[in-house]
């Protein structure tokens, strides 16, 4: 355990204690300050208190943190691509066919062993098993996403992710012709109750919203779109395409029974803007398709 104490100041007097150890413990975010609360590891004047405790010129805040569990994650000299990088995140433009955090029959070859190798620090949040990881997307899923190197520029991206204040664009290749040029999906996803390895529109789901952009119509067999998330639930766009009748090509969970083998899902995570956690400053990234996506519809376009 570290142990740690501050004296409150006069121009701290009559703020909640929780807020003040945020500014206070400039190395600790917002959530870890919670968890102190919950597990009763923080004292004033040797009494234990809550987070809301307004505090009080001299009080002798004291609070001892435990030591950071040890990863068990193996580090991997994987090739990834990483497109951006600084001292608070980095962007990276993941494979298809690349599972993103460790799990069940995926413990070596996942990008979070690839980034251990690349990158000396990233945050803990979201536990060892889920180093650095703000947001995922599916193993068959190509394209962008952003990673945190410590604990205050994750909370500071979640927290953007929540108040949808992160702009998330795929491109996307679907079995019909869309009539229509522009659309939303409303409609809510959870745990399919027919089978519960998949996901499904239900009743019992929470909020989705999807919005999609006709980009191509394809000999009326095929439609390329654009679609962007206004929230991010597990096979958002896969389930909710599905759920209008347009599933995407080469899906193995929500596809059709015959489709083209496009090594997975034909859905590419190509734009990805945000702010950054600690300058403030507006970034945008932009991923091309990869080389089969961009086969597969060449193809398409030749065929008919």
């Amino acid at each position: 355990m570290n142990e740690f104490s501050y004296i409150v100041k006069t121009e701290d007097e009559g703020v909640r204690i929780d807020k003040l150890l945020v500014d206070v413990t400039e190395d600790f975010s917002r959530s870890q300050i919670k968890t102190w609360f919950d597990k009763k590891i923080v004292r004033v004047n040797e009494q234990e208190v809550k987070q809301n405790y307004k505090c009080h010129t001299g009080d002798v805040i004291e609070w001892a943190v435990p030591e950071a569990e040890p990863l068990d994650i193996v580090a991997r000299d994987i090739p990834i691509n990483i497109v951006y990088e600084d001292a608070d995140i980095l962007v990276v433009n993941k494979e298809s066919g690349m599972v993103v955090h460790p799990a069940a029959g995926h413990q070596e070859d996942t990008l979070v062993n690839a980034l251990l190798y690349h990158v000396k620090d990233l945050s803990g949040i979201n536990g060892v098993k889920r180093p650095g990881i703000v947001h995922r997307i599916d193993k068959d899923t190509s394209g962008l996403l952003v990673v945190a190197k410590h604990d205050i520029a994750h909370e500071r991206l979640a927290e953007q992710l929540k108040d949808k204040k992160v702009s998330r664009k795929y491109k996307a290749l679907v079995h019909g012709d869309i009539p229509h040029e522009y659309g939303s999906i409303d409609a809510p996803i959870g745990r399919s109750e027919k089978n519960r390895q998949l996901m499904a529109v239900t009743e019992k789901g929470k909020p989705a919203v999807t919005h999609f952009e006709v980009l191509e119509r394809l000999h009326g067999k095929y439609t390329f779109i654009e679609c962007k998330l206004e929230t991010g639930r597990t096979h958002q766009i896969r389930v909710h395409m599905r759920y209008i009748g347009y599933p995407l090509v080469g899906d193995p969970k929500y596809g059709q029974r015959k489709t083209m083998d496009v090594d997975g899902q034909a859905l590419h995570a190509y734009q990805l803007s945000f702010e950054h956690p600690v300058t403030k400053e507006q970034m945008e990234f932009e991923a091309p398709l990869p080389e089969k996506f961009t086969t597969t519809l060449e193809n398409i376009r030749k065929s008919y």
